[in-house]
């Protein structure tokens, strides 16, 4: 079942330092692009996967063509893709050793958030990890 409660997010925002964000842009006006930086501005780690602009950089963060390229622990895969394209991401989260996935506001998968949490992972639908921070007001990484 999808973390919902606000214990739950709580404890996993304030539990995790990287983030692979999968569907990340280059471009300013794409949601995506802020939340990136918000989220760097929070104190994590951002990670930008995206095939298309693989080599580039974003932020200051190199993009990476796919999970299993970036070679450090992932606390939380954001997914920035549409929800049929969210089993994917779900898929290679879990082979990556991912510890949660995170669909974006609009973004639901009940079939890849069930194949998530038979391996153990924690999983997020429908919400931004922006918006959850702000809202539960937590602070800041040191």
């Amino acid at each position: 079942m999808p973390l919902t409660t606000d214990d739950d997010i709580r404890a996993l925002l304030e539990g995790a330092r990287t983030i692979a964000m999968i569907g990340a842009s280059d471009r300013p006006e794409r949601p995506s692009y802020e939340v990136m930086a918000t989220l760097q501005a929070h104190g994590y780690r951002v990670i930008p996967v995206n095939p298309q602009i693989a080599g580039e950089h974003i932020h200051g963060e190199y993009i990476f063509h796919d999970l299993a390229q970036i070679g450090v622990p992932i606390d939380i895969v954001d997914i920035f893709r549409n929800s049929a394209a969210a089993g994917e991401a779900v898929d290679a989260a879990i082979a990556a050793g991912a510890k949660a996935v995170w669909m974006q506001l609009g973004v639901v998968n009940e079939a890849a958030a069930a194949r998530a949490e038979a391996v153990g992972l924690n999983v997020v639908m429908d919400r931004c990890p922006v918006m959850e921070l702000k809202r539960l007001g937590i602070a800041p990484i040191a």
